[in-house]
This record gives structure tokens, sequence and C-alpha cells, in this order.
């Protein structure tokens, strides 16, 4: 939570200075102390749609041990789903027109399984626009994971996503690039994050869009914010990973391997995998070829016991600074975007 800058002591301005947030005794004495309602908007794959939700639920509830959540899931139905998927959602979701009826203080949306680099062909790309347009009018800000991210540089800044040729997937070294924003606050200046994806948003895209980077790869940007640097927060990878969820993963590409729906083996995750667990796989793969295993043989449990995390801790952060800002800022009545004073252009106040 928040330092208050209750005298006139000149640390108080150094550390804002440097980034990190300070209120002013009048900003805190406006401030809404309150629980906090975060959407879920999930658009995962039926497989995947379960886990995405605890994935994100267990995010928002590390980041913060003080502050009370309600997390309200939703979903869109111009998504097809199966009948297990399909009862989930009637018995514990909400429908956007009661989202919109309640009104929300934060979203967060959830990346989806589309490798078809032009989105405008996605079945849900005209619903999940109007949740976005709806969301930044009234909404104090709004978390968009990978597709997500894809989907509103599209439709919103003119910016569409470019096929890589390969999958981009794996955990890949990042580096803050501005070290001021409070999103950043206390966040390691170098942290790993997973990624899994068929096509990119490049860093000279997102530039173009006006879009402020926060952090990026060698390989491309992982965090941003639009132009107004609070209210659109953009995930390029995705930091919601469990630590089991690459090697699931990969045993679903073996699986479809086997069934005939994808022509090559498919490779490892980069830099998640240590060299036993790699030659562990490489012999799994040997027997597999000679019909001595099944996919009932992957040794998922075997290698999952000696996987490590390194990104949550930071991602953690990340979330808690952002939940951290949309407090500062958030009116007190729900269905309003911001307290009385904020300017929803530069609503953190970082552009005077």
């Amino acid at each position: 939570m928040p330092l208050i800058a209750h005298s006139g002591l000149p640390s108080f301005q150094r550390l804002k200075n440097q980034g990190e947030t300070i209120l002013s005794q009048d900003r805190a004495n406006n401030q809404v102390i309150r629980e906090l309602h975060i959407g879920l908007l999930n658009i995962m794959p039926d497989a995947a749609l379960e886990a995405t939700e605890r994935q994100f639920f267990r995010l928002i509830g590390h980041s913060n041990e003080i502050a009370q959540f309600y997390v309200h899931p939703f979903s869109l139905s111009s998504i097809e789903r199966g009948e297990k998927a399909s009862a989930h959602i009637d018995r514990y979701y909400k429908t956007f027109d009661e989202i919109k009826a309640k009104g929300l203080d934060a979203l967060i949306i959830t990346g989806a399984n589309v490798s078809h680099p032009d989105l405008q062909l996605a079945p849900f790309y005209e619903q999940l626009k109007e949740v976005v347009e709806w969301s930044y009018e009234n909404i104090t800000s709004t978390l968009c994971s990978c597709l997500a991210t894809h989907a509103v540089m599209n439709f919103r800044y003119d910016q569409k996503r470019q096929q890589l040729g390969y999958k981009y997937w794996g955990v890949f070294p990042h580096q803050v690039v501005d070290r001021h924003h409070p999103l950043v606050s206390g966040v390691n200046t170098r942290f790993d994050i997973p990624h899994s994806r068929f096509n990119a948003i490049s860093e000279t895209q997102f530039e173009k869009a006006g879009v402020k980077i926060l952090a990026k790869s060698a390989e491309g940007v992982h965090l941003a914010v639009s132009p107004d640097l609070f209210r659109l927060v953009f995930f390029q990878g995705h930091p919601e990973y469990d630590t089991v969820s690459l090697l699931k993963e990969y045993k679903r590409e073996v699986l479809l391997f086997l069934q005939g729906e994808r022509d090559e083996y498919p490779p490892m995750p980069d830099n998640y995998l240590s060299a036993q667990n790699q030659a562990i796989l490489n012999e799994y793969q040997t027997k597999l070829s000679t019909g001595k295993m099944t996919i009932k043989d992957f040794p998922e449990s075997l290698i999952a016991e000696t996987l490590d995390n390194t990104w949550h801790d930071s991602t953690t952060a990340i979330i808690n600074n952002w939940i951290g800002c949309v407090y500062q800022v958030t009116h007190e009545e729900i269905d309003k975007p911001f307290m009385d004073g904020i300017n929803p252009q530069d609503p953190l106040g970082l552009k005077g």
C-alpha cells in the first residue's frame, strides 16, 4: 500500500521522483478504501477454462493480503463451448449484461487459442471489441493478456499482429526499460516471463501506436501501457502461468503429433527444462517412436517436481502495483471509473 506524504519531509518527494507511490495528504483523505471488484473475461478454450480462472485468482489473491477482492468471471456467448464448460459458465459466471449493470473497478482479459494472425476472423472478435470499448469508458483500468493485447492493438490502434512462422514459447528474460512507472515500482529490473504464441506485436508497432513500453526482451515487448499510461495495461506473455503450464502444453503438443494433427514432433520450450529433464524427455521420445511407451507414460510427475518458477514473484509485484494504482484513483461509486479531480487522460498524474 502507498506511503502518505503527511509532512514536508524531503524523502517523500525524492521517493516519488524515483517512481515510488507516494500520496499527498489530501489525496489520501479522498481515497476510497473498500473492497475491489475485478472482472475476469475468460476467453480461453474449454480445456484451459478452469485452470486459467485459478491462475488469475491466485495472482490477485497473492498480490495483497489486506485488501478484499471480489472477482467476477464472465465469458463471451460467441465462443463455442462443450457441454461441461457450458454448464460451468452457466452456473458460476455472469453475463456481460450483468457485469455492465453492476459495474467493475478493474478488468482482466485472458488470452485465447487463436493461431491465425487475422484476429478479425475470430468468432468472438466483435464481442471482445464491445467489452473493451465499454471498459475503457467505465472501468478504472483494464489488463490485457497475450491475445487480448493483440486484439486491442488491432481494433483500437490499427496495429495488426504479425505471424512469426514458428511457435515462440518458453521462459525468457526481460528488462524494465522505464523504471519510474508505478507498475514496475519495486519489481526486479530483470525478470523472466513465459511466452507461448505464433504471432507478435513488434516494439515498432507499440511505439507507432503511442503505447508506452515498460519491459521488453531481446525478442520483443512484454509489458506496456496505453498513451494515458494506465487505463489499458498490456501483457504479451503469460505471467499467470503455473510452474507446470508449459510442461502440460508440451504434453498436449506430443499428443497432437501422435494423433496426426501436427507433422513434426514438438520442440521443447526454451529456457524451461534442465539438462536432466531434457534427457528424460529425449529418452521418452525415443521409446515412444519404437512403441515401447505411449502418451500414458509421459513423465509429467517426474519432471514437475524439479521445475523452477522464475516469474511468479515479479508478476505478483506488478499485479499488486496495478491494484494499488486502481485503489488510488477509482471512485467510491463502482459505476464511475475515477474519483473527482482525476484526469482520465493522465489518471496517475505522470505526464505533468
